[in-house]
């Protein structure tokens, strides 16, 4: 039997800018956003730990990386309903794919839907931060 191939990293930054061109202004992307986010699957009190703490956001982040370079798991949260949505995003772009795939994939989805232009400058670092540390984890694992 055999399973309907994933999407690519690139498949999946191509259908987020397709969602987010359905939106006519920043309004409806941003309860698109916050939707997305509230969509997340669960996340296990026990790992909002320090070390699974993303600095460089100004709410609070916690990111825990799972697996091996051939397919890396990424489980995160906020307490932000907009960088939850955000989350759900990089997660959907860099989550259940190779080491490699994730190191060599630009999230060039932000620029695309206009999010480098629409978020809070603190939103935009905390962004940045989060997807620093998925291709540090990659990078990392990728190496040994």
């Amino acid at each position: 039997m055999t399973h309907p191939q994933e999407p690519t990293a690139a498949e999946a930054q191509a259908a987020i800018a397709e969602e987010f061109g359905f939106f006519g202004d920043w309004t409806e992307r941003y309860q698109y956003l916050i939707d997305l986010g509230r969509q997340l699957p669960p996340f296990a009190e026990a790992n909002k730990t320090e070390e699974h703490r993303v600095h460089g956001c100004q709410s609070m982040v916690w990111l825990v990386p799972s697996g091996d370079a051939s397919r890396l798991h990424f489980e995160a949260t906020s307490d932000s309903a907009i960088v939850s949505g955000l989350i759900a995003l990089v997660l959907r772009v860099y989550s259940d794919r190779s080491a490699r795939e994730i190191v060599d994939t630009e999230p060039a989805f932000v620029q695309e839907i206009g999010l480098a232009k629409h978020l809070s400058p603190t939103r935009s670092n905390g962004l940045a931060a989060m997807l620093a540390r998925i291709k540090a984890y990659a990078a990392e694992v990728a190496a040994e």
